[in-house]
């Protein structure tokens, strides 16, 4: 079965169930290796300070996203590592799946924001057209 696995989250109730396959799949190997990783988007970070500038608490729903996911992982006694990058989610999943050369990435078949994902392309729909390895696109 697959040893280096990429999950790729946002939070989202898609990317939990993404979560869950990783898990099970990992749970299949032994020597088994998730990557959990989350794109912190510039263009929703500025949209995030803008719109809170005051709150002392901006990054905190990011981190509340990743908690689940973390213990996940943690219960389930598989190895992971979280990976934070920052950049356009698809085009950044993309690039740092093929250059540590996964064996598979899970990625849930929707995020956070429907409308951005209809009119600009779906993340999901990015990473499974260019990464180099196969795709699993959870729904």
């Amino acid at each position: 079965m697959y040893k280096k696995i990429a999950l790729a989250t946002d939070g989202s109730e898609h990317s939990k169930r993404a979560a869950e396959n990783a898990i099970h799949m990992a749970k299949c190997s032994s020597n088994s290796k998730i990557e959990v990783i989350y794109v912190v988007d510039h263009d929703k970070v500025k949209s995030d300070v803008l719109s809170h500038w005051n709150a002392a608490d901006i990054g905190d729903a990011r981190k509340r996203r990743m908690r689940e996911v973390e213990r996940m992982a943690k219960e389930s006694g598989v190895a992971y590592e979280l990976i934070i990058l920052h950049g356009d989610p698809g085009p950044t999943i993309v690039d740092y799946v093929n250059k540590n050369h996964f064996e598979i990435v899970i990625i849930g078949s929707r995020g956070l924001n429907a409308l951005q994902e209809f009119v600009l392309g779906s993340v999901s729909h990015k990473v499974a057209k260019r990464a180099n390895c196969p795709v699993l696109i959870v729904k």
